[in-house]
């Protein structure tokens, strides 16, 4: 299956530009309710993703819970724990699948890696839940139901 069946494309998605200010981040961050988002260079290349708490603990670790001080610092400037780690259009299902384990979301680039949409764990667990619904009405049971869900991942990610 083809993985930007899932795709959230870039003009849907809420991203922030890497020279964005802190203050820029947290607004569009609360403006859309999102706890992460993508960052990404003007060139559309994708940098990483920062969180809700990269940016809480840059404010209290570098300027000493001072957002007046923050306001003219870009979000590059602020320590990732960690980045949600993108996958190519092309790639296999199964690497969608175990990035989602993981991650809210998956950044998706292109081959020069530019940003180009996420897919959301949502998305990927209604069409499972859905696929589930439509397989299993005959498996009732839990172990009925995890044979079915092994079913799904045999046959979608390989």
């Amino acid at each position: 299956m083809n993985i930007l069946f899932f795709l959230t494309p870039k003009s849907e998605v809420a991203y922030i530009y890497e020279d964005e200010t802190l203050r820029q981040a947290l607004e569009k961050m609360e403006y859309h309710k999102y706890s992460s988002v993508p960052v990404i260079n003007r060139s559309g290349r994708y940098i990483g993703t920062i969180t809700e708490g990269d940016m809480l603990w840059g404010i209290k670790n570098k300027f000493n819970l001072n957002l007046k001080e923050a306001e003219g610092v870009p979000v590059t400037v602020i320590p990732r724990r960690i980045d949600y780690r993108p996958v190519r259009a092309d790639a296999k299902m199964e690497d969608m699948v175990d990035r989602a384990l993981e991650q809210n979301f998956i950044p998706v680039v292109d081959d020069q890696k530019n940003f180009i949409g996420i897919i959301r764990r949502k998305d990927i667990i209604k069409y499972f839940y859905d696929k589930l619904g439509k397989e299993g009405k005959d498996s009732r049971s839990a172990q009925g139901n995890r044979l079915v869900i092994a079913g799904l991942q045999k046959e979608y990610c390989s």
